[in-house]
């Protein structure tokens, strides 16, 4: 298994991060299952947020990870806070709070709910207009000095964004959105700027929307991945993650699947060396025309 290295923390995970937020389907012993088969099949890098799961999930799989007795170094944690749900706690509507006291409390929220004492790597999730870099800066930095984050990062931030706070404080992770179906982050200079500057590229919904809209987009897309099925002997999911880490940023796709047989074939795409055309095949039928 293909391992990557961390930001400053050196860290060494999976190429490919478990995302956590739809554990909150499963019952207790589930859980605990799917997270021993996630690590089975090689993947140690678990993606949570305070939000997934209406609050929920941080805890099940805590509760999950101690029940099981999984060695804390065995597994490496991603959390992140800032959305505040309508309707949850005393919100009234949905909205960020990037306050130094919230940002605070939210990390030491999750390490209750996940029964640690530290996060390998906490993120914003994302960017609000009323976010303060020297307040974000003053949390973030209070929370390594007391071991309870390793490594700091965002979510969803634009360049700009990620520029104002790494002005303040150091930042090493960017999780957007990118796939097959949404792949501005290679347009915008997105993917640029964080090779650029060392910080490491995660990608959440890392399928797109092939298997969940039918439009023009996905018909092509799912004609194209139909012939590079037959050629390379995977699934279609396996080809759209080989797509996605064959980019020089190394991006890591979060796979949200809760699926033990999709896990078990997406473990393949890290060894999968598509070949150059067929990778701007997918990108010239995403597109629906020939690159420029």
């Amino acid at each position: 298994m293909k391992r990557i290295n961390l930001g400053s923390s050196n860290l060494q995970v999976s190429a490919i991060a478990a995302g956590c937020m739809r554990i909150n389907k499963f019952k207790a012993k589930e859980v605990d299952a799917w997270v021993n088969t996630v690590l089975e099949n090689g993947i140690d890098f678990f993606d949570h947020a305070d939000i997934y799961g209406g609050y929920t999930t941080e805890a099940e799989f805590g509760k999950a990870v101690a029940e099981s007795k999984i060695a804390r170094d065995k597994i490496q944690l991603i959390s992140k806070c800032g959305i505040q749900l309508e309707g949850s706690r005393t919100n009234k509507i949905k909205h960020y709070d990037y306050s130094k006291e919230y940002i605070i409390w939210s990390v030491e929220n999750s390490l209750k709910n996940l029964q640690t004492d530290y996060l390998d790597v906490f993120l914003l999730h994302r960017p609000s207009p009323l976010m303060v870099a020297d307040e974000i800066a003053e949390a973030v930095e209070k929370l390594k000095k007391d071991g309870k984050i390793i490594d700091f990062g965002l979510s969803n931030f634009t360049s700009s964004q990620t520029e104002l706070i790494r002005q303040k404080t150091e930042v090493n992770y960017n999780q957007i959105q990118f796939s097959a179906t949404h792949h501005e982050a290679m347009l915008d200079g997105s993917l640029d700027y964080m090779q650029f500057h060392g910080i490491q590229p995660m990608s959440w919904n890392p399928l797109g929307t092939v298997f969940r809209e039918d439009t023009e987009q996905t018909r092509r897309l799912k004609k194209i991945l139909a012939e590079l099925v037959e050629k390379y002997g995977v699934g279609s999911d396996t080809i759209l993650l080989a797509w996605i880490l064959q980019h020089p940023s190394n991006v890591i796709p979060v796979a949200g699947t809760v699926n033990i047989a999709r896990i078990q074939q997406l473990m393949k795409a890290v060894e999968l060396k598509m070949d150059k055309q067929d990778w701007f095949a997918i990108w010239t039928e995403s597109m629906g025309n020939e690159v420029p």
